[in-house]
């Protein structure tokens, strides 16, 4: 019997009608590159899934939750999976522009998902003639997967299953390499059995996890006593630190990666993630002293880290295996090189005082945490805006394949994101690349972004002014 991860767990605990912890991935597909010009039909793409479902236990697992939340969740094999109640079939309403499509995108990952099913669902949209940078005939494949089944680098995972790397169908990973394991439903007697076990060895649990911590968790109280007052930052109050809507929008610009690896190299040593971060930095100053509302104190960004061992079988299991970082993103320096250097110095000096407490040791502890307490903990932090007091906004770097990917013949050619927005936080800049192209896509609320299309000019604005003063410092650099 496979149990959710108590990481897993909080996603769901976390979880309310505003606050809905699913993630939706987008790509768009052009069919002018399948073989003999055939036409991609619905049937076409269901038969696709249908013959790379045993990839993933993703697709055909649902969850049983413990009565009372006394354990955590369980996933069993859905005795009653239909494909086609999971694959819907749509077209763009008219006028069919970017703009329709990212309202209509919005609208899509602001619904739930049928928690008493798979946690996931795909929405095949047409009708995107409009949009001027697309091929004609173009089509956009929406997925909507719970975060308790995926983090970003698992559905990287999960979309490289799914993908062809030719127009011949070659698959992009070998169709042999799937090991699955059935999940029969566990018994209401089995659940409670396990459930007194897994209370009475909780503080066993605990008391061992600290214990092997113990030198990490040393180092990591000497560093905060030794950290400097210039090192600590104030999270400012912004329009971002809201409460939580259903009403969600979305927008996205891209731009080459080769970009940002040229921008990199104004600063030694940084990296591209910081690169990121300071875009997002200068998008968000732009943004704001236009609204008359920069604060003296910069913005804090809550960075998620990928925690999965390479060369393990992590790298395997969907789920989560995630850690993090909060880091100022400078919005109150102009100059967009010495906000790069600020960041880097500050990225640098969180991973340094992470460096003492592995992210695996502090999973250690908190799976030792009852799961009636972590549905507490989990509510207490939705219910009480914590977020709010720790960052202003989420900004999430994913790595995707840098070649051109296919399904049913049909080339990929743009992939975007839009991620959970939590209470008191109303902002997530997801960053996934892909073929040499870097996506910006923004999550937010109507309340904090009503002028959204405005905010993806001040990013672009951002990456421009960056460019532009990188140049001679990179000239310098290299002389």
């Amino acid at each position: 019997m496979q149990q959710l991860s108590p990481q897993d767990a909080q996603f769901l605990y976390m979880e309310s009608d505003d606050s809905l912890t699913h993630v939706t991935s987008i790509v768009i597909l052009d069919p002018t590159t399948v073989p003999g010009g055939k036409q991609v039909r619905f049937k076409d793409i269901l038969a696709h899934i249908d013959g790379r479902m045993h990839m993933s236990p993703l697709f055909r697992r649902r969850l049983v939750r413990v009565p009372l939340e006394l354990d955590f969740p369980y996933w069993v094999d859905d005795q009653k999976f239909d494909l086609e109640y999971h694959v819907a079939h749509g077209r763009l309403p008219d006028p069919g522009d970017w703009r329709q499509f990212c309202i209509h995108m919005a609208r899509y990952h602001s619904r739930p998902l049928d928690m008493n099913r798979p946690l996931w669902e795909m929405y095949v949209v047409e009708g995107l003639d409009n949009i001027g940078w697309l091929p004609k005939g173009s089509y956009a494949i929406a997925t909507k997967i719970h975060h308790a089944a995926v983090d970003g680098s698992s559905i990287i995972d999960f979309f490289s299953a799914m993908a062809d790397i030719d127009v011949q169908g070659t698959p992009a990973v070998p169709l042999n390499m799937a090991r699955l394991n059935r999940n029969p439903q566990p018994s209401l007697l089995d659940m409670a059995v396990r459930a007194t076990w897994h209370t009475i060895r909780s503080p066993i649990g605990m008391i061992d996890g600290v214990m092997r911590a113990a030198p990490g968790l040393y180092n990591l109280a000497q560093s905060a006593l030794r950290s400097k007052s210039k090192d600590k930052y104030p999270v400012p109050e912004t329009r971002f630190n809201c409460p939580a809507s259903p009403h969600k929008m979305f927008d996205a610009t891209a731009f080459p990666l080769k970009d940002l690896k040229a921008v990199r190299k104004a600063v030694p040593d940084s990296t591209i993630n910081d690169v990121v971060l300071a875009i997002c930095g200068g998008g968000l100053r732009n943004y704001l002293l236009h609204h008359d509302e920069l604060p003296d104190d910069s913005l804090i960004a809550w960075v998620p880290i990928n925690a999965r061992r390479v060369g393990t079988s992590d790298g395997d299991l969907p789920g989560n295996n995630l850690t993090s970082m909060t880091a100022p993103i400078f919005t109150n320096v102009e100059d967009p090189v010495e906000r790069l250097r600020r960041i880097r110095q500050a990225t640098q000096r969180s991973k340094e005082t992470k460096a003492g407490v592995s992210a695996r040791l502090m999973t250690d502890l908190s799976k030792h945490a009852p799961a009636a307490t972590q549905v507490m903990a989990g509510r207490l932090v939705l219910n009480a805006g914590l977020a709010a007091r720790m960052c202003n906004l989420f900004i999430s770097n994913v790595p995707g394949p840098q070649v051109p990917l296919y399904m049913n013949g049909a080339r990929q050619v743009a992939t975007y994101g839009l991620a959970p927005l939590v209470e008191g936080m109303g902002l997530f800049i997801a960053t996934p690349s892909y073929n040499g192209q870097m996506t910006f896509g923004v999550t937010s609320t109507r309340d904090a972004l009503p002028d959204i299309r405005f905010f993806m000019t001040c990013i672009e604005k951002s990456m421009a002014d960056l460019k532009r003063a990188a140049k001679p410092v990179t000239r310098r650099n290299a002389g």
